[in-house]
């Protein structure tokens, strides 16, 4: 079973923390995080883009010229796909890019995420992130006490406010809730800090 120091907001040691090995020290699946991966990355997209079919652009209601006689190869329609200003052929339509992802893959994902920051050193647990002010000079001041650097994802048990509101103007900090962990996020931060709280509210979940 693997253990973490639990520290407080200024870097000092109060504790250890025994990990669950079913969550935080599996066999990995890349697999798995790729799909969940693209599934989130999916879901943001809007796919609303559109063409137009040679029935949905206007004009051509008339033959440019006659069948027979000229020479040139028989057109019915000046808006076919071949000429300019004509419609598109197998152009792309409004869909939704989102698809299934069974329920064991979405956890499996999540947990293969989680062991490869333990693994990697990359995730800090605190006793409590609740801050005292609003002040974005605070935040930074923790992520020096906390060592931290690149990209940093808080996870916090409860609605921390005071730190969201500081850290909206840090491009290199998020926060979210223990029930709003997700693959990308993980993936997507060089260093995880998560509350002890947290730490027990996803492995009774996950379990």
């Amino acid at each position: 079973m693997a253990k973490l120091n639990v520290i407080n907001l200024k870097g000092e040691k109060t504790s250890d923390l025994k990990l669950n090995d079913s969550i935080w020290n599996i066999e990995t699946n890349d697999v798995v995080v790729k799909k969940a991966l693209d599934l989130q990355m999916a879901s943001l997209r809007q796919g609303t883009h559109k063409t137009k079919t040679r029935s949905e652009v206007s004009g051509g209601g008339r033959k440019p010229y006659r069948q027979k006689g000229t020479g040139n190869a028989r057109q019915g329609t000046i808006r076919a796909p071949h000429y300019r200003g004509g419609g598109v052929v197998f152009g792309v339509t409004p869909r939704s890019y989102t698809f299934k992802m069974n329920k064991k893959e979405r956890g499996l994902a999540i947990r293969s995420a989680l062991t490869y920051k333990v693994k990697n050193n990359e995730m800090v647990v605190v006793d409590n992130l609740e801050l005292t002010s609003l002040k974005t000079k605070d935040v930074k001041t923790l992520i020096d006490n906390l060592k931290l650097a690149g990209k940093v994802l808080f996870v916090t048990a409860s609605d921390a406010e005071k730190l969201y509101l500081a850290t909206r103007n840090l491009g290199y900090c998020a926060v979210i809730m223990a029930n709003e962990i997700n693959v990308y996020d993980i993936v997507n931060a060089d260093t995880l800090v998560i509350e002890e709280a947290a730490v027990k509210y996803i492995e009774e979940v996950l379990k």
